[in-house]
């Protein structure tokens, strides 16, 4: 019979202290359907991000990932270990790009936890503030940023019910 162990869930508010560098753990390579299909959901026209030809003619020589994108996938990278149980992102600050993304490079990143206050209006909830930083295959930074969001209270996470499998609910073989 197999024993359950319960799998990760998060750092609640409590876990964070200030000074904590978390090295997340998953690199991310930026493929071109990414930069293609970002910049057109989002309805950037900037031909630098689409037009092959265009691109090839400026400064970079190729397309540029939309730092968009770069934002949102280093955001996600900071999931696991910042905000798994966010209850709100209350911003993004200082936002910087001190070097370009392109088609093809991978992204890591980690981040520091720069401030930790209990929240003045929900006491559920306490304040954390984060300093990402989001680098390529090189080392090279591409992308850093601060953000503050609201972190749950041990014992104030709202329930995340899932089902058990049904025994009659297999398939056949």
């Amino acid at each position: 019979m197999a024993t359950e162990r319960p799998g990760w869930t998060g750092r609640v508010f409590e876990d964070f202290t200030v000074g904590d560098l978390y090295r997340h753990p998953l690199g991310r390579t930026v493929l071109d359907t990414d930069n293609v299909w970002f910049t057109l959901l989002t309805q950037n026209t900037a031909p630098v991000h689409v037009d092959a030809h265009y691109a090839a003619q400026t400064a970079w020589g190729r397309r540029l990932v939309d730092s968009t994108f770069t934002l949102a996938l280093v955001t996600g990278q900071t999931v696991t270990d910042v905000s798994q149980n966010v209850m709100a992102n209350l911003g993004w600050d200082e936002v910087r790009l001190p070097a370009p993304v392109f088609e093809g490079d991978t992204l890591y990143s980690q981040s520091e936890v720069l401030e930790v206050r209990e929240s003045r209006s929900r006491p559920d909830v306490g304040v954390v503030k984060v300093a990402t930083t989001g680098f390529n295959q090189d080392g090279t930074v591409v992308i850093t940023f601060t953000r503050s969001l609201l972190v749950y209270r041990r014992g104030h996470l709202p329930s995340r019910p899932v089902p058990e499998p049904r025994p009659d609910a297999h398939p056949p073989h």
